[in-house]
C-alpha cells in the first residue's frame, strides 16, 4: 500500500445525507488489507499504490514500519473535501472555524437539492464567495432530473464570462434513486441519453470545462454488489460504456453501514467498512480501464458512515469514533491514490452528518486539521498491529509526517520504526477523547522507537 503521511489514530471506530433510499443497499465487503492556484492541479490517472513486498518491508507482529526512501507519489492535494450549498448554511460566526480545518474541495450544492430547482445565477455568486475563503476547488453540479441543456450551458456560460475560474462540473446527483425520489420510471438507458445531451450542451458552452459523474449512490467491490436498474444492467457499466468519452472524472458516493431501520452502526462494523474501502477502489479502477481503455481519477463525492439521521450514539456520525474511523479511511483513499473526496456535509442541524451542528463542532471536523499538516508526496508504511494502521508523507518543508490510526477500545503500545532514521525528537499532534487535534508540542522520540497509542485515537508526528 501506498503510505506518505503516518497518521496514527486510536479509535473504535432528520433528513438524510442526500436521500435515504428505503430499499435495501449493498453490504461492505471486509478486506484484510492542496489548495487549488490559478493553475488547478490536473487529476491524475488512478493508478494501483504499490503493496508491501514491493516497496518496503513488512512490519513484524507489534511495529509499525516507515521508509521515507520509497517514494510513492504525489498526494493529491483534494482529497479533503466536504459538501456545501443552500441547505447547510454555516453561521458567519462559524467561518474562523470552517477557515481553520483546511478543506482544499468544495462540492456545490450537494445532495437532492440539485435536482429540484434550477440554480440560479445569484446563487453562484454566493458560492464563489464562499469557496474564495476557504481557497477550496469548487465543483458544481447541475440539474439532471426535469433539467435541460439550455438551462445547463447557461450556467456554464455565466460562471466562464465572470471569469470564475469553475472547471469541474457534474451532472445530477444519485440518478440510481430517481425512481425511488420521483416515483416514476428512470433506469439506465435513460440516465445515458438525458446526461450525454445536457453534457454535450455544457461542453460546447466552455469546451475546457472538465465532467464529472455519474454521481452514484453507493458502491461496492464486485459486479455482483454493486447498483444494478429496474432491468438488472449495472449503473456503472452501463454509464462508462455510453458516456466514458465525454467523461473526466468518475464518481461514486460512499454510505457503507447504511441501516433501513436506521440503527446505528457497531464499531467492529465500523472497522470492517474501513478496511474495505481499498478493495471497492481497486474495483472501480479495473472496471474504468476494461469498459472505457482509460484510466481516468475517481472521486468520492459523498462520503459518511450512513446517510441517515441517527445520531447521540456512539459510532454515529457526529461521534468521537467516526473522526477516527475518517481518519483512517482518508488513509486508506490516499493509498488508493484518489483523486477527490467529499465528506457528507459540512453543516446539518437535523442529523448528525454535518460537522459542524449550528454553533457546534461535531468531532469530525478535527479529523481535517490533523491532516492539514500531513505531507503532500506519499512514502511507504505499513503495520503490524492489529487495529492500528499508519500512514506517512514528506513535506516541501522537509519534514516527514506519520498518522497512526488506533481504531481499538484499549490503548495499545508498539515500535515504530522509521528506515534509515533515528529521530531525536519530534512534534506530536493528537486527536482523542481528550485532544482536539492539539498540538502537544516537541517531544523527545523514545531511544527504543516505542510510542503510546490512546484508545480510539490518532496520532500525527512531524519529524524534521
Amino acid at each position: 500500500m501506498k503510505r506518505l503521511t503516518i497518521l496514527l489514530t486510536i479509535g473504535i471506530l432528520g433528513l438524510t445525507a442526500c436521500y435515504a433510499p428505503s430499499s435495501p443497499q449493498p453490504a461492505a465487503t471486509a478486506i484484510i488489507p492542496a489548495a487549488p492556484t490559478s493553475a488547478t492541479a490536473e487529476p491524475a490517472a488512478s493508478v494501483p499504490a504499490a503493496s508491501a513486498d514491493e516497496t518496503g518491508d513488512i512490519p513484524t507482529p507489534g511495529t509499525l514500519v516507515v521508509d521515507p526512501s520509497v517514494d510513492l507519489g504525489p498526494i493529491s492535494p483534494y482529497i479533503y473535501g466536504t459538501n456545501y450549498g443552500p441547505m447547510h448554511a454555516v453561521p458567519i460566526e462559524m467561518m474562523p472555524d470552517i477557515i481553520d480545518s483546511g478543506f482544499t474541495a468544495l462540492r456545490w450544492p450537494g445532495g437532492a437539492w440539485t435536482d429540484t430547482v434550477d440554480m440560479q445565477p445569484f446563487q453562484l455568486d454566493q458560492f464563489v464567495w464562499f469557496y474564495e475563503q476557504l481557497g477550496a476547488l469548487p465543483t458544481v453540479s447541475v440539474r439532471l432530473h426535469n433539467g435541460s441543456p439550455e438551462t445547463a450551458a447557461n450556467l456554464v456560460s455565466y460562471a466562464r464570462d465572470k471569469g470564475y475560474g469553475i472547471e469541474y462540473w457534474s451532472i445530477g446527483n444519485e440518478p440510481t434513486l430517481y425512481e425511488e425520489q420521483f416515483n416514476e420510471s428512470y433506469d439506465a438507458e435513460r440516465l445515458n441519453r438525458e446526461w450525454r445531451a445536457i453534457a454535450e450542451a455544457m461542453k460546447a458552452a466552455d469546451p475546457s470545462i472538465k465532467l464529472m459523474g455519474p454521481e452514484l449512490h453507493q458502491w461496492n467491490s464486485s459486479l455482483a454488489t454493486t447498483l444494478k436498474d429496474s432491468a438488472g444492467r449495472d449503473w456503472m457499466t452501463e454509464f462508462l460504456k455510453a458516456n466514458g468519452d465525454l467523461v473526466d472524472v468518475v464518481t461514486v458516493h460512499r454510505y457503507p453501514y447504511w441501516s433501513a431501520t436506521n440503527e446505528p452502526a457497531t464499531f467492529d462494523e465500523m472497522q470492517a467498512t474501513a478496511a474495505a474501502m481499498n478493495a471497492e477502489v481497486v474495483y472501480l479502477r479495473e472496471l474504468i480501464q476494461e469498459t472505457t481503455g482509460r484510466d481516468l481519477p475517481i472521486a468520492i463525492t459523498e462520503l459518511n458512515s450512513t446517510p441517515t439521521s441517527v445520531q447521540n450514539q456512539p459510532a454515529s456520525p457526529d461521534s468521537f469514533f467516526n473522526a477516527v474511523w475518517y481518519a483512517d479511511v482518508l488513509g486508506r483513499l490516499i493509498d488508493e491514490d484518489v483523486w477527490m473526496v467529499n465528506q457528507w456535509v459540512i453543516s446539518q442541524r437535523s442529523t448528525g452528518l454535518g460537522l459542524i451542528n449550528g454553533f457546534t463542532i461535531r468531532p469530525t471536523l478535527y479529523t481535517f486539521r490533523m491532516y492539514k499538516h500531513f505531507g503532500d508526496q506519499q512514502v511507504y508504511a505499513a503495520s503490524g498491529v492489529d487495529n492500528v494502521t499508519v500512514y506517512a508523507a514528506q513535506r516541501d518543508d522537509g519534514a516527514l509526517t506519520v498518522m497512526v490510526v488506533n481504531l481499538g477500545d484499549v490503548e495499545q503500545t508498539a515500535t515504530l520504526n522509521i528506515a534509515g532514521e533515528k529521530p531525536a525528537e519530534a512534534e506530536v499532534w493528537l486527536l482523542d477523547k481528550d485532544h482536539n487535534a492539539e498540538s502537544l508540542g516537541v517531544q523527545p522520540w523514545p531511544a527504543d522507537g516505542l510510542v503510546t497509542l490512546p484508545e480510539q485515537s490518532v496520532t500525527l508526528y512531524m519529524i524534521q
